[in-house]
């Protein structure tokens, strides 16, 4: 057994390397990687955790089953799937556009309106992808800002990271929460209160005033207050399809304890009833059709199969349940260095490193580590859920929001260093995580 953790481990290692190294062909190695482990199983017991792995036609075909319909999550990537869709038919309607255009004509100051607009693309976020989020909100803060004669880098830096910060918040937002939500049994109720406290919604929330009020600090000083016209909605079905999709999962929350497939075939279906909508109602062709489900995260899926395999042989051969008795005696049992040390290495971790496949392997750890010391796991969980999510911010290239919000400042001829990246996402970040993890610690220890 041990050779075979070993053998794991290692290849385990050498993926997440080259995944950290060349991050644009990520695909190719955790798909590499959990063929690997696939071809092993049919050959060595012990890579998965299943009865019949043999060198027979039996053991592989319940070897693929194991693999097809419990490693993978497939509930998980139908929500992905149909959320994008549904956020790809939202963005556009150009119903953002309007709403942040109404913002500003109710604000006193720009100042205010560019923070209501902050506040606004993290809450768009909940529900519609981060960079799909920043690419409908960057027209509208270059606009503004070329209005008002200021240097749009720092409302730029704060539409990616705001967006990353609300992701978080509800089972919808990203894949990390789904990953979360399906590891913990949660619902999307169970994302607002859990055993009558308030949850992660909640939490989160704490870190988007934090960083409203850090945002005001650098935006608060300019008065003037600029005249715009309104932007014309295309149709307000995709807004109706999104809030259909909120409500549907918060009743379906009601009928389940837990992330069945109930909820996945449901925001699929949602999905392909919007793409149905755009073909005969907005009358498009069959190409545009393609395009639309083309430019779909098609990437993030294909990867999150690859991390759903590899972490399952890493689970199934006892490496993890070995890495959480190693953090209970390093912690030596004390309830609050465990909670800060991996709230600290998610943040620091996830700055540099994808947050996916990383949150796959700790969950697991967390809960673990939570049950060795003796506390409720919500409180290890949540750590590790708002420390990876949060810890994205802390670079340009902590997430895929960041790295398009510099391509968009290249272009418009603002390009910036990571230091001067640093300079703003540095302090939010560390004011917006103190803020949740406090209210985390406070409610959950």
């Amino acid at each position: 057994m041990f050779s075979i953790k070993f053998l794991v481990l290692a290849l385990a290692l050498v993926m997440y390397l080259l995944v950290i190294i060349f991050q644009d062909k990520k695909v190719i190695f955790t798909t590499a990687a959990a063929l690997i482990l696939v071809l092993l199983g049919t050959f060595v017991s012990g890579i998965f955790n299943f009865q019949s792995a043999s060198v027979t036609q039996n053991g592989t075909a319940f070897l693929l089953h194991h693999i097809f319909f419990e490693l993978i999550n497939w509930n998980v990537l139908m929500i992905y799937v149909g959320s994008m869709i549904i956020a790809a038919l939202f963005i556009y309607s150009r119903v953002p556009a309007r709403i942040a255009d109404a913002l500003v004509a109710v604000s006193p100051s720009t100042g205010i309106a560019v923070v209501l607009i902050l506040a606004m693309t993290g809450i768009i976020s909940i529900f519609v992808e981060n960079v799909a989020t920043v690419l409908v909100m960057a027209p509208i803060a270059l606009a503004l800002s070329k209005k008002l004669k200021f240097n749009p880098v720092p409302f730029m830096i704060g539409l990616a990271v705001m967006s990353n910060l609300e992701g978080t918040a509800t089972l919808v937002g990203d894949p990390p929460s789904m990953i979360f939500a399906s590891f913990a049994g949660y619902t999307f109720n169970d994302f607002f209160f859990k055993f009558a406290k308030p949850s992660i919604f909640f939490i989160i929330q704490t870190g988007m005033i934090a960083g409203c009020i850090f945002f005001y600090a650098i935006f608060g000083r300019v008065k003037e207050k600029p005249q715009v016209e309104k932007e014309n909605v295309i149709s307000y079905v995709p807004l109706y399809l999104l809030i259909l999709m909120i409500a549907g999962l918060a009743i379906i929350s009601f009928f389940s304890t837990e992330l069945g497939y109930s909820s996945g075939l449901f925001v699929l279906a949602l999905g392909l009833l919007g793409l149905i909508w755009y073909k005969f109602c907005q009358k498009k062709t069959k190409g545009e059709i393609w395009t639309l489900v083309k430019e779909l995260d098609w990437e993030t899926i294909a990867f999150l199969i690859g991390i759903f395999v590899v972490v399952g042989a890493i689970s199934e051969t006892g490496l993890l349940d070995d890495f959480a008795v190693f953090l209970a005696n390093l912690t030596g049992g004390n309830k609050f260095l465990g909670f800060f040390l991996i709230l600290l290495f998610s943040v620091l971790i996830s700055g540099f490193v994808d947050n996916v496949p990383y949150i796959i392997v700790m969950l697991p750890v967390a809960g673990t580590l939570a049950a060795n010391i003796g506390v409720q796991k919500e409180l290890y969980m949540f750590a590790l859920l708002v420390g990876s999510c949060l810890g994205g911010n802390l670079t340009p290239f902590g997430a895929s929001a960041n790295v398009v919000a510099m391509g968009i400042l290249k272009k418009e001829g603002k390009p910036i260093t990571f230091k001067d990246f640093l300079k703003i996402s540095a302090p939010f970040t560390i004011l917006t995580t103190a803020a949740s993890a406090a209210l985390l610690y406070l409610i959950w220890a």
